[in-house]
């Protein structure tokens, strides 16, 4: 799950419950979904025991995959950056003491070679990538995250729908969540179509 911010008060608050709301969306969708799904139609609408209990038992399976790879996207920690690229306290000093960027960059350049960091990545113009806020150098793909405030391993973007960043810890969990979710859609539009049609009719 995401990590607080450096937020604290009342509003600090009122921001953490509103980043929650689609969640509760999603969830609310999904629960009101059940019920259409297994209650109206399968349990009052469908007289065959044999198609209910088939519908009944792909849709629960495909909701069970659905509903953990939602909560795995949501509730597996960012992937944060290693010790090793934070500054320690007497580089840290040098490098924010420097009086030019020409100094800044040796610091960092001679910082990455000591401790032999695995850094491909450079700026435009081909200086170290450091992040001001956080105090490390970024590791390839890690980009500072405004919502989490913190810089997260191979962030692809942070999504509002399941609270958290999609990185490198749970990347493979959202793409689940996704395939699942059209899954999930799919079989359900399916299966409920002659009803539907019946209904209008």
């Amino acid at each position: 799950m995401a990590p607080r911010t450096g937020m604290y008060g009342p509003c600090s608050w009122c921001v953490r419950v509103a980043k929650w709301l689609p969640v509760v969306f999603i969830v609310g969708i999904v629960v009101w979904s059940y019920y259409a799904y297994v209650i109206q139609l399968n349990i009052l609408t469908i007289e065959s025991n044999i198609q209910k209990t088939l519908y009944l038992l792909v849709y629960h399976v495909i909701l069970v995959l659905f509903v953990w790879s939602y909560w795995q996207t949501i509730f597996t920690d960012i992937g944060f950056v290693p010790k090793q690229f934070r500054l320690p306290p007497t580089e840290l000093e040098s490098y924010e003491c420097a009086a030019t960027e020409e100094t800044r960059r040796d610091v960092l350049e001679h910082f990455m070679g000591k401790h032999g960091l695995p850094v491909v990545n450079r700026t435009m113009t081909g200086d170290i990538r450091y992040c001001e806020k956080c105090c490390h150098i970024k590791p390839d793909r890690c980009h500072h995250c405004s919502v989490c405030g913190e810089c997260v391993l191979k962030m692809d973007h942070h999504c509002p729908w399941v609270n958290n960043c999609v990185s490198f810890t749970n990347y493979k969990f959202f793409v689940l969540f996704l395939g699942y979710a059209f899954l999930y859609c799919v079989f359900v539009a399916a299966t409920t179509l002659q009803y539907i049609i019946e209904f209008w009719r």
